[in-house]
């Protein structure tokens, strides 16, 4: 499974990747407005900027709604750089601009995926990745990991390319649970992977091993 780190902050998306567990990034208008980036020329710099920190995928999220909007937007950053994933909204006309990507070879994440019928339609317009909302799916009482098993199900019976992408992911158990729901990739803040690495048996038994060290060495 692969992992995106869910920011615009460039330190994050560094630290991230000097750990060498980061294979991409996504990015959205909100995560933008969080780091004070506005305005369309210092938000594609910031994309640029991204995509030269890190070697895999980055997704750069369109505003607009309607399609002409979307095929704009989605050939402007595409010329960012080679790794950039235009991110499109699961609507009607998210659809009909996923499908003019990928007819014209521009790579695709259809966010804001809230359903397997959702992820259906996705796959069948040609999108790169699917981004089911796990977090907020829990939110309101659903279980996210629930839907993420049966998209699972459903690209394995029909054969879809389109990988699954976990996205609203609020904590390092997540990623452990989206990875055995069949996620093939998760992306979610730094704080949630620095989550991983965290166990108490890890404290107690190296400052066991220090207090014996130094015990021994006195």
């Amino acid at each position: 499974m692969k992992f995106f780190i869910d920011t615009a902050s460039l330190a994050d998306i560094q630290e991230a990747y000097d750990l060498g567990i980061i294979d991409g990034v996504t990015t959205n208008p909100s995560l933008m407005a969080k780091e004070s980036i506005s305005g369309d020329d210092a938000v594609i710099a910031h994309y640029a900027k991204i995509a030269d920190i890190v070697d895999g995928d980055v997704s750069a999220e369109v505003i607009s709604t309607d399609f002409e909007g979307m095929k704009a937007e989605a050939e402007k950053l595409a010329e960012i750089a080679p790794n950039i994933v235009v991110k499109i909204p699961m609507i009607r006309e998210g659809v009909k601009a996923l499908s003019w990507c990928y007819r014209n070879g521009i790579r695709t994440n259809c966010t804001l995926v809230f359903s397997a019928a959702q992820a259906m339609l996705a796959a069948k317009a040609g999108a790169t990745y699917v981004s089911p909302f796990i977090g907020r799916i829990d939110d309101i009482n659903w279980n996210g990991m629930d839907l993420i098993a049966e998209i699972a199900e459903v690209y394995a019976v029909q054969g879809f390319e389109t990988e699954i992408l976990a996205a609203s992911i609020r904590n390092s158990r997540h990623i452990v649970e989206a990875a055995k729901a069949g996620a093939d990739v998760v992306t979610c803040p730094l704080s949630s992977y620095e989550g991983l690495f965290k166990h108490p048996l890890t404290d107690i038994g190296l400052e066991k091993f220090l207090a014996d060290h130094k015990k021994a060495n006195s």
